[in-house]
């Protein structure tokens, strides 16, 4: 069976010799879905990440990426994934810290880090110490909060617009015209029967009510014919023939050709030709193009 995505064959040994390595900076490792992810204090994170790179071959720093647990007194976490170009296998290294205590900033090892740690920096708040260059990069100026914490309200705290009067963009604090809807993720035909203003006016009301006229259920419809008894024709004079028609029908049939086309239309169209001029033209047509 093929897999969804490039199968990495597990390095034999790495963990073992890569947490002699580091020491003290060690300090949990898992090993999930053949994603290896070490754990590592904050103090020991330069260090083990130079130790990565020139004694294991982790030449490339991938992504910085950050998480949030609010719960956790150490709410944030910061997973920098590596690879290794030579061979061909991957790692994930994470510290955790909280709003106060920065971390170490790896640009001195990997000059991509200035971008991604102000990512980081950005969306969660997350300080990195050493970084020349730590400032918003994602979001607006003067954006007030971090929009990937857990406790970020969904709206927003400001709004921005362009205002006519100012010929400029403003901000100000958000204001909502109708509040959020709420989903049941029911069936409409199986789930609660919603009202919406003006459905009280498709009900009856009791003389006196603020809506006065009394209950009106559905209109009864009469049919103003059904589907009666099939008409049948027991005489000949109900359905026009008889003996005069048929005489008449023999009449014509003995007619000859001529008079046939004379009285094609029926009595109203059994009239004589109109007279034919004494001064009109024989042939017009050669007339005209003489």
């Amino acid at each position: 069976m093929t897999s969804p995505a490039p199968i990495i064959a597990p390095r034999e040994g790495f963990l073992d010799d890569y947490r002699k390595a580091i020491g003290a900076a060690f300090v949990d490792a898992k090993d999930h879905a053949d994603e290896l992810t070490i754990t590592l204090n904050r103090d020991g994170l330069v260090e083990a990440a130079r130790i990565l790179r020139d004694d294991f071959g982790y030449q490339q720093l991938m992504e910085i990426a950050g998480c949030d647990y609010p719960q956790r007194p150490e709410r944030f976490e910061v997973n920098y994934h590596f690879l290794s170009v030579t061979h061909n296998h991957r790692v994930r290294l994470k510290v955790m810290t909280d709003e106060e205590q920065p971390v170490p900033s790896l640009t001195g090892l990997w000059p991509v880090a200035g971008w991604l740690e102000r990512e980081v920096f950005d969306l969660y708040g997350v300080n990195f110490s050493g970084n020349p260059d730590l400032r918003r990069i994602l979001t607006d100026y003067g954006f007030e909060g971090h929009p990937l914490r857990k406790d970020f309200p969904m709206t927003g705290y400001v709004e921005l617009r362009y205002s006519e009067e100012e010929k400029r963009v403003i901000y100000e604090p958000v204001d909502l015209p109708q509040d959020f809807r709420t989903f049941d993720f029911l069936m409409p035909w199986e789930g609660p029967e919603y009202r919406l203003p003006g459905d009280e006016k498709a009900e009856g009301q009791a003389p006196g009510a603020p809506t006065p006229g009394e209950k009106r259920g559905e209109p009864e419809v009469k049919a103003k014919a059904g589907p009666g008894d099939p008409k049948t024709t027991d005489e000949k004079s109900d359905t026009g023939a008889g003996e005069p028609t048929n005489e008449k029908a023999q009449e014509e049939a003995r007619d000859p050709v001529a008079d046939k086309a004379g009285h094609a239309g029926g009595k109203m169209t059994d009239e004589d030709a109109p007279e034919t001029r004494e001064d009109a033209p024989v042939d017009p047509r050669k007339e005209d193009g003489e």
